[in-house]
């Protein structure tokens, strides 16, 4: 009897001494699963571009978001709008978000309040007629936006935590490996979708990220706290 106490609390000592052994490793083990959104965590992240659409490279932007069933946010000037009416109308069918870059691309904070009104007006009247929907976001070109327009421009604008200077540097790599360095959960990422080697860099930032746990997300699904950045540490954008 007393042989089988002994068993006893030593098999409770033994099974104590490796919960406590392995309850690090099984802790390190859940947040490696959660990190790579292997829990159903998933990191949400934004693909925005600006600056479209362009007649080719929006084109092969669509069929490389397409077949990998992600969406983006893109914000479009109106001018380009109203020469690439079909690609417009494919985002909005595909599920993208669409939102106003101005009609000229225009330093809004440069203007009246009636000329930076009519920019923006002219670009939402040439999207919602094709989409049929209000435009509700806005980029302002060069991040120009303060206090004063959200007054006279009724939308929210939408800026970036993420910016790889794409339409500077022109090379794909270098901004594959910005993004991905940058790169963290609920981020905006800025890339523009008239040049190609944004485009190429773009598909494969998705590739990489989702095998990294990211989610591929519009801005709707961002919070609203980071639609902003520290344009003290931002360089400016085109």
């Amino acid at each position: 009897m007393k042989i089988q106490k002994v068993w006893i609390l030593l098999l409770l000592y033994v099974d104590v001494l490796l919960l406590f052994l392995c309850l690090p490793l099984r802790m390190k083990d859940r947040t490696r699963e959660i990190q790579q959104g292997n829990l159903g965590e998933k990191k949400k992240i934004a693909l925005t571009f600006d600056d479209g659409p362009h007649e080719k490279y929006t084109k092969e932007l669509l069929d490389g978001l397409k077949e990998r069933g992600v969406k983006a946010t893109f914000f479009l000037i109106g001018k380009n709008v109203e020469k690439n009416e079909e690609l417009v109308r494919r985002m909005y069918q595909e599920g993208h978000c669409i939102g106003s870059h101005t009609y000229n691309h225009v330093k809004l904070t440069s203007l009246s309040d009636e000329k930076a009104c009519e920019e923006v007006e002219m670009s939402n009247e040439v999207i919602e007629r094709i989409t049929g929907q209000k435009v509700n976001f806005i980029r302002p070109p060069y991040g120009s936006w303060n206090d004063k327009l959200e007054c006279a421009i009724d939308m929210e604008p939408v800026l970036w935590t993420i910016d790889p200077l794409d339409w500077s540097v022109l090379n794909t790599s270098s901004v594959v490996r910005h993004v991905k360095k940058k790169a963290k959960a609920d981020g905006i990422i800025l890339l523009h979708d008239i040049y190609p080697t944004s485009v190429q860099a773009a598909l494969q930032i998705v590739d990489e990220l989702q095998e990294q746990g990211y989610q591929f997300v519009t801005i709707e699904d961002i919070p609203k706290l980071n639609h902003f950045y520290d344009k003290a540490n931002t360089p400016p954008v085109k």
